[in-house]
C-alpha cells in the first residue's frame, strides 16, 4: 500500500501497479511501451491510458509533496525521482519537543515553512501544558484547515477568539470569529455561523480598520448570496472591494474584487463580471504571502464561476491552476477541489479519472461542506450518464434533488436520450422557476439546454425564441457551450423541415465549438449525429470517417455507451455499402 503520514492513500489497482514498477527501477527511465507491457500486460491500450495513469499517480503522490517526482523525459519514457523531490520536514530533536518552549517554537516555525502537518503536531504537543498564546493557537486552527480537518479547526478558533477577546485584540478576534462564521456556514449551520458574523460585526465596529471591514463585509456579501439576495451580495463585495482598494491588503482586496464578479455573473453583468475575477487573479498573484486559506477561497470561487457559466476551457485552467497552489501552498486537496475537478474531467477528459475523484469528493464533502453534496450528486449523474450507467445516474440525480439541488441539464438530456423527451421539457421548465442563486448562475447553460428539448419536442415557436434571446445577447452569453447547444437545437428545427443542408451545417458549427473548449464527450455525440444524418444521405464514405474519429474517441474517454454506439452505426455502415453496389450495378 501507499502510506502518506501513517495513512493509506487509495489508488486504482492499475495506478499501484504503475507505482510499484517506478520504484523497482527507479534507477533508469523507463520507456512507455515497457511500462504498457508490464501494467497492462495482454490488454491493448493507448498512451492515454498511460498518461492518466501517471495523472493519477501524481495527484496521489501530492499528499506528500511528491507531485515531482514522476519526471516526463520526451522521447524517452518516464523515471521516477524520490530523492531530491521529497519536501522534506525539519529534523527535529526529542529532547527539544520535551521542553513546551521548545515545541512552541518548532511549531511556529513549522507553520511559517508551510509544513502544516508537523505544526498540527507540534501544537498539539505544546498545548498539552496550557502554554499557546492567540497567535498560536490562529496558527494551529491553520494548519489544521490547511489539512482538511475543519471539525478539529472550530474548537481551536473559538480558544483563539476568547484569547484575543481577553488581551484586547478586537481586530484579532473579529478576523477568527469571521474564519469560525465560514466554517459553520459552509458544514451547513448557518444560525450558528450568523451568530458568529454578529460577534464579529461588534468587535470590527469599534476599530477603525479596513481590511477587518472589508473582510466582515465579504462574509456578510456570501451570506447575502446563499439567502437569495444577489443584489445586496453585489453591493456588499463592491463596498468591501472599495475599503480595501489602495490600502495595501491585497489578500481581502483580490478576494472582495473575485465575489463582486461572481455576483455580477450572477446578475447578467458577463463581461464586467469576468473582467473582475481576471483582475483578482492579478491582485492575488502580485501579493508575495497570500494566505493559504484565502487564496483557496478566491481560486476556487472563480473555479465554481467557470464551471456553472460552462465556460469549460477556463475551468480546466482554474482547476490546475488551484491544485498547482494547493500543492505550493502545502494544504490537503479539497472535497470542493476534487468536486471541481471531476465535472471539468467528465466533460474533457478521462471519465475513469473523473469517477474516481467525484467518489473521493462525495466522501470528502461530508465533512468539508456538506452543503455542496447535492451539486455532487449531480455531476456524479452526469458522469455515470456518460460512462452509460443510466439507472445509477438517475439514482444520483434524485438524490441531487432530494438534497434541494437542481440535477438539471444532466437528467433533462438523459430523458431526452430514452426517449421522455416531454419529461425532460418539463423538467427544464421547473428548473428555471424563481431567482435563487443557483438558478441566476445557470441560467444561460439552462436556457440552451431548453431550447435544444423545445426543438426536439416540436415546439419550435419555443425554440426559436429561446435561440434569438442567447444569440442576441453575445455579452452576456459569450461561453461556446452555449452558442454550440443553440446551433444544435437550429439544427434540429432544420431537420423538421426537411433542410438537410441547414441542419448539416449547424450540427458541424456545434461541434466544432465544443471542439475549441475540448468537450469530448459532447464532441462524440455530435459526431454520431452526423453520421447518420450523412448516411442517410447516402455519403458512406463521410459517415464511415465521423463514426471512426467518434469511437477513437470513445475509447480514450472510456464510455462503453459511446462505443456501443459508434460500434452499432458502423455495422449499419457496413451493412449500407454492399445494398449501395447492388444498387449501382443494377
Amino acid at each position: 500500500m501507499l502510506l502518506c503520514a501513517r495513512q493509506e492513500v487509495a489508488l486504482q489497482p492499475r495506478v499501484f501497479d504503475l507505482l510499484v514498477y517506478l520504484v523497482h527501477h527507479r534507477d533508469r527511465v523507463v520507456s512507455k511501451d515497457e511500462l504498457l507491457e508490464a501494467v497492462w500486460p495482454d490488454v491493448t491500450v493507448t498512451d492515454n491510458s498511460l498518461q492518466r495513469a501517471v495523472s493519477s499517480l501524481r495527484a496521489a503522490l501530492r499528499k506528500g509533496g511528491m507531485e515531482g517526482a514522476i519526471r516526463n523525459l520526451p522521447g524517452k519514457g518516464y523515471r521516477l525521482f524520490v530523492d531530491s523531490e521529497i519536501r522534506q520536514p525539519e529534523r527535529i530533536d526529542p529532547k527539544q519537543v520535551d521542553d513546551a518552549v521548545g515545541a512552541i517554537g518548532l511549531a511556529r516555525r513549522a507553520a511559517a515553512g508551510q509544513l502544516w502537518l508537523q505544526a498540527a503536531t507540534l501544537f498539539a504537543s505544546a498545548d498539552e501544558d496550557g502554554r499557546l498564546n492567540a497567535e498560536d493557537l490562529h496558527q494551529w486552527a491553520l494548519a489544521l484547515q490547511c489539512l482538511g480537518r475543519t471539525a478539529a479547526t472550530i474548537p481551536i478558533l473559538v480558544r483563539a477568539v476568547a484569547a484575543r477577546s481577553e488581551a484586547g485584540d478586537a481586530a484579532g478576534a473579529a478576523v477568527d470569529a469571521i474564519a469560525l462564521s465560514g466554517l459553520h456556514f459552509e458544514s451547513g449551520q448557518a444560525a450558528i455561523g450568523k451568530g458568529w458574523l454578529a460577534r464579529a460585526e461588534d468587535w470590527a465596529s469599534r476599530l477603525d480598520d479596513p481590511p477587518t471591514t472589508a473582510l466582515l463585509l465579504w462574509m456578510k456579501s456570501k451570506l447575502a448570496a446563499f439567502d437569495g439576495e444577489p443584489e445586496q451580495a453585489l453591493a456588499l463585495a463592491d463596498t468591501a472591494y472599495t475599503a480595501v482598494r489602495y490600502k495595501d491588503a491585497l489578500n481581502i482586496e483580490a478576494l472582495s474584487l473575485a465575489y463582486r464578479g461572481f455576483y455580477r455573473l450572477c446578475l447578467g453583468d458577463t463581461h464586467g463580471g469576468l473582467a473582475d475575477q481576471d483582475h483578482a487573479a492579478a491582485v492575488a498573484l502580485s501579493s508575495t504571502n497570500l494566505d493559504p486559506i484565502m487564496g483557496g477561497s478566491l481560486y476556487c470561487n472563480i473555479l465554481w464561476a467557470a464551471r456553472m457559466f460552462g465556460d469549460w476551457a477556463r475551468a480546466d485552467q482554474w482547476t490546475r491552476s488551484y491544485q498547482n497552489f494547493c500543492s505550493s501552498s502545502g494544504m490537503e486537496l479539497t472535497g470542493s477541489c476534487q468536486l471541481h475537478r471531476s465535472e471539468v474531467l467528465g466533460i474533457r477528459g478521462s471519465l475513469d479519472e473523473a469517477l474516481a475523484r467525484i467518489q473521493d469528493a462525495l466522501a470528502r464533502l461530508t465533512s468539508d461542506a456538506p452543503w455542496s453534496m447535492g451539486d455532487a450528486n449531480r455531476v456524479l449523474g452526469d458522469i455515470l450518464s456518460a460512462i452509460g450507467n443510466d439507472d445509477a445516474a438517475l439514482e444520483a440525480y434524485d438524490r441531487a434533488y432530494t438534497m434541494g439541488w437542481c440535477p438539471e441539464p444532466g437528467r433533462a438530456m438523459l430523458l431526452l436520450a430514452r426517449g421522455e423527451a416531454e419529461a425532460a421539457h418539463a423538467s427544464l421548465e421547473r428548473s428555471l422557476i424563481g431567482k435563487t442563486w443557483w438558478t441566476l448562475q445557470r441560467r444561460g447553460i439552462l436556457l440552451a439546454h431548453l431550447a435544444l428539448v423545445a426543438a426536439h419536442t416540436h415546439r419550435s415557436g419555443q425554440a426559436k425564441a429561446l435561440i434569438c434571446e442567447l444569440s442576441g445577447s453575445p455579452d452576456r452569453w459569450p461561453m461556446p457551450s452555449i452558442r454550440a447547444l443553440t446551433n444544435e437545437a437550429q439544427a434540429i428545427l432544420a431537420l423538421s423541415r426537411q433542410d438537410h443542408e441547414a441542419a448539416m451545417r449547424h450540427l458541424h458549427l456545434a461541434r466544432q465549438l465544443w471542439s475549441s473548449i475540448e468537450g469530448r464527450v459532447q464532441i462524440v455525440r455530435l459526431r454520431l449525429q452526423i453520421s447518420r444524418l450523412e448516411l442517410e444521405r447516402g455519403d458512406v464514405r463521410g459517415a464511415a470517417a465521423e463514426v471512426h474519429a467518434a469511437q477513437l474517441l470513445a475509447n480514450e474517454l472510456g464510455s462503453p455507451k459511446r462505443v456501443a454506439e459508434c460500434l452499432a452505426l458502423q455495422r449499419d455502415i457496413d451493412a449500407w455499402q454492399p445494398t449501395a453496389r447492388r444498387q449501382m450495378c443494377g
